[in-house]
């Protein structure tokens, strides 16, 4: 990749609070792109810019909670009036919640998808026609391993995250005459807040790091240079792929 790859570019991360939200912003500000940060937490999302100014890049906060049609809808305005057009849209906001079926509430259940899918429709929906007409166009769509395997607890999770992919392969094929890519990123077990829980178990941790392969928990940053390769010109030719992340459990 060139250096300041991304110069001159504007993406749209949502859920930059933290987390693989916050090495992917932090990765695409180091290679030159101006950042709209995201999400429903805006003393986290505060942090978050704090970084990339220190880095030297620029950024704007906009809290919004992107499952919501009307803030999606103003997010759309506000962030064209501070940077005009956006050039990558990462969908990366989402909600896990670990329970039998049987002790799912449907409020749970739908607020898992809508959180981890209709967003990601919303988001395109409104962002999609800045891209357009430009001959270039970067969406990356955070799923999860768990889109093609699971364990028990993770009917809610799956299901969104499955969903994602049919999402990502349709929407990729309605841009591709536009230049403009969709790719799926589906992390393994890492080393977030989403996966505190799991980290702080001794024997739950056990249990996944036996399932690892390469024995670890993934990285953040990680994550955040293989969103930078997808949204670099460099990997102009993926679209309506999913990319897996996960340390080598799925090829098991």
């Amino acid at each position: 990749m060139k250096p300041n790859e991304l110069t001159g570019k504007v993406a749209l991360v949502t859920g930059a609070s933290k987390g693989l939200g916050k090495a992917m912003a932090l990765a695409l500000s180091q290679a030159g792109a101006k950042l709209a940060l995201v999400s429903r937490d805006e003393k986290l999302l505060a942090e978050t810019a704090a970084a990339i100014t220190a880095l030297g890049s620029e950024s704007a906060v906009f809290p919004a909670d992107v499952s919501n049609e009307a803030q999606v809808l103003a997010l759309e305005k506000a962030v064209a009036a501070r940077f005009g057009r956006i050039h990558i849209l990462i969908n990366n906001a989402g909600i896990n919640l670990r329970k039998p079926i049987t002790d799912f509430t449907l409020e749970e259940w739908n607020r898992i998808q809508t959180t981890n899918v209709t967003s990601a429709f919303l988001m395109c929906r409104s962002f999609v026609p800045q891209m357009q007409g430009r001959g270039y166009g970067r969406i990356l769509n955070l799923a999860s391993m768990f889109g093609r395997v699971s364990l028990p607890g993770r009917t809610a999770y799956s299901t969104s995250k499955a969903a994602l992919l049919g999402f990502t392969k349709s929407l990729a094929l309605e841009l591709a005459p536009q230049n403009i890519t969709v790719n799926g990123i589906s992390p393994g077990p890492c080393s977030t807040e989403i996966n505190k829980a799991l980290m702080d178990n001794a024997e739950l941790t056990q249990f996944f790091l036996s399932r690892i392969p390469l024995g670890r928990w993934g990285k953040p940053e990680e994550i955040g240079q293989l969103a930078l390769f997808l949204c670099s010109e460099a990997a102009g030719f993926i679209t309506g792929t999913d990319i897996l992340i996960d340390g080598g459990w799925t090829a098991q």
